[in-house]
């Protein structure tokens, strides 16, 4: 004889409020780490070029500061979602890339281009073609 699984409302409604604070905590916890104004956009530099150099990463980045840059680079780095590399050239140059953990955001971040793409057009309606 097999077990009948119940999915009657009354059961979809007990366990949801535990799951859903469990990810509301989660979404929470991934907020802390990409927090701010600049974090995604850093991200999004570095994953679609794969490497990019600070000077790079400040004009692709609009309006952000050598010093706001610098310190969110390292806050990055800090929580292992990107690289730095020094590299033996004169004058030094300094590479950063996705570390292998930070490339799991690579799915987000597209998710999120095309979701701006499908907003702005939403928003301000399609471009007309030439």
């Amino acid at each position: 004889m097999t077990a009948k699984v119940s999915t009657t409302t009354e059961t979809v409604l007990a366990c949801c409020p535990i799951q859903g604070q469990k990810n509301i905590r989660a979404v929470h916890d991934a907020m802390d780490v990409l927090n701010g104004k600049w974090k995604i956009s850093i991200i999004s530099s570095i994953c679609y070029f794969n490497k990019r150099r600070f000077s790079d990463i400040l004009n692709d980045v609009e309006g952000i500061s050598n010093k706001m840059l610098s310190k969110e680079l390292k806050e990055l780095e800090a929580n292992k979602l990107i690289t730095r590399e020094v590299l033996n050239t004169q004058p030094i140059t300094v590479e950063y890339s996705l570390t292998q953990y930070g490339l799991t955001l690579r799915d987000i971040i597209n998710m999120l281009s095309d979701w701006g793409v499908k907003h702005r057009e939403m928003i301000v309606g399609k471009r007309k073609s030439a």
